[in-house]
């Protein structure tokens, strides 16, 4: 049987917002925000975490944690809106040119929040200007607080293991289980991290553990993934896996690391 391997894909996320109970309090406070980008029915839930996330801002203007929340909803709403924005209404075709519109000014939202922030010394912010732009520069100011207690948070652990994953596997591995290990309840997962461990299992050969993250990224996904369910049922067939008792290593894992109990098994 023919695998298909998956890659190592390292987006970074925002919590879904869409269900917020302090959602429509907080918009009728501020209309002008919540307001900004219509009210469509697609990309709702990305719509709401921009808006919240604006409001945050307004709240604290000079936080740079809240610019680098802002800069990620902007994203997450530019790559929602550009497939929405392709759709033809024969009948509607306002609809077509009303989402264009929406995305062109979130994209120069996020140009002129990308300019502002592109002299910060957050360390957040320090590694978005280097895998965004390129900004050689940001990326040495990051590296350079490496060991220090300002980047020990599961954000930056994970963010040190994107720069090393292509250059020491080893490292990888200790800063991606060290985010884990970071993680706070209550707080948003960075789902990619199950993810990545799983590409780095499956690339030393060592299924079982492949098979146990790849699962538990599953588990953290609020909406089911196709592929990965199929990727789960070739490993279990092609490796002969005892997959019940793996899919509640991988559930227990998973709720030790949601909370906050995670520690970094001996590899």
């Amino acid at each position: 049987m023919k695998l298909r391997f998956f890659i190592i894909f390292l987006p970074l996320t925002i919590a879904g917002c869409d269900n917020s109970p302090n959602l429509a309090q907080l918009c009728q406070e501020n209309t002008e925000i919540c307001n900004d980008f219509g009210k469509d029915n697609w990309c709702k839930v990305e719509r709401n975490n921009v808006s919240l996330s604006r409001i945050a801002l307004k709240n604290k203007p000079s936080a740079d944690i809240e610019k680098f929340t802002l800069l990620l909803a902007y994203e997450s709403y530019i790559k929602c809106m550009a497939l929405a924005s392709q759709i033809q209404h024969i009948k509607l075709k306002e609809k077509t040119t009303m989402r264009k519109n929406h995305l062109l000014k979130a994209k120069a939202h996020l140009v002129a929040l990308t300019d502002e922030t592109a002299s910060s010394e957050h360390p957040h912010l320090l590694y978005y200007h280097w895998s965004r732009t390129a900004n050689r520069t940001a990326l040495e100011k990051f590296l350079a607080l490496e060991g220090s207690p300002i980047l020990e948070n599961a954000i930056d652990q994970y963010h040190l293991a994107t720069y090393y994953v292509k250059r020491e596997p080893k490292k990888t591995l200790r800063l991606l289980y060290r985010s884990l290990e970071l993680h706070q309840p209550q707080t948003e997962l960075e789902v990619e991290t199950l993810q990545t461990l799983a590409t780095i299992f499956t690339n030393k050969k060592e299924y079982k553990q492949a098979y146990i993250w790849l699962k538990a990224y599953e588990l953290a996904q609020e909406t089911p993934d196709k592929w990965v369910v199929e990727t789960l049922q070739q490993y279990q067939q092609a490796y002969q896996l005892d997959h019940e008792f793996l899919d509640e290593v991988a559930m227990n894992t998973l709720d030790n690391i949601l909370a906050g109990s995670f520690t970094t098994p001996r590899y």
